[in-house]
Parts: structure tokens; C-alpha cells; sequence
């Protein structure tokens, strides 16, 4: 399953050009094409915390998924042998599939 989110922007009044218009936030800082941005970086960061595990890919895209079913058995030994490991269940299953394709 797949969830999207959609980015939605408002406009909240008319656009100002920052160079001739001094704009001031409501501590007296003024709002300039630097303030925006660092504004902005803040808001992808927060972002960014909430949108799950890092992708694998090393950017920001959405990593392949796989899925297969398994007994229970092998399930929980695969959880025993992820604690004893200090890591996932995931992590765990992608290194033997590594492994395996490599050999």
C-alpha cells in the first residue's frame, strides 16, 4: 500500500518583491529571500522526521518493497536472531537476501 501526500498550497494574500518591500515577522525580523529559505529548509527537516524510515535508495526516493509470507516458526526466529543482532527484521532479511544473491 501506498500513501501520497499531496503538497497543498494557499496563497494568503498578494505577492510582494522582498528587495522593495520591507516585510517584518512578528519578532521584527525582516523577511528577506534568505529568511525564506532558511524557513523553508526548517520545514522540509520537520517534515522529513515524520515521514517514516530514511529511504534506501540514498535520496529521498521510495525504496522497492517486497513482501512474502512465512510460518510462524521462522517468523519468530527471525525476530530472536534481529534482537540478538541489535537490528530489524528487515535489515536482517536483506542482508540474507544479499547474501544469497551473491553466492
Amino acid at each position: 500500500m501506498s500513501r501520497t501526500r499531496k503538497n497543498a498550497v494557499r496563497i494568503l494574500g498578494p505577492d510582494v518583491n522582498l528587495e522593495e518591500e520591507v516585510i517584518l515577522d512578528s519578532k521584527g525580523r525582516r523577511v528577506d529571500q534568505a529568511y525564506i529559505e532558511l524557513a523553508m529548509q526548517e520545514v522540509e527537516e520537520e517534515l522529513a522526521k515524520r515521514a517514516g524510515r530514511p529511504s534506501l535508495t540514498g535520496t529521498s526516493a521510495h525504496s522497492p518493497h517486497v513482501s512474502f509470507r512465512i510460518p510462524p516458526e521462522l517468523k519468530a526466529r527471525a525476530e530472536e536472531a534481529a534482537r540478538e543482532r541489535g537490528t530489524t527484521v528487515s535489515k536482517l532479511a536483506r542482508e540474507a537476501f544479499e547474501a544469497f544473491l551473491a553466492s
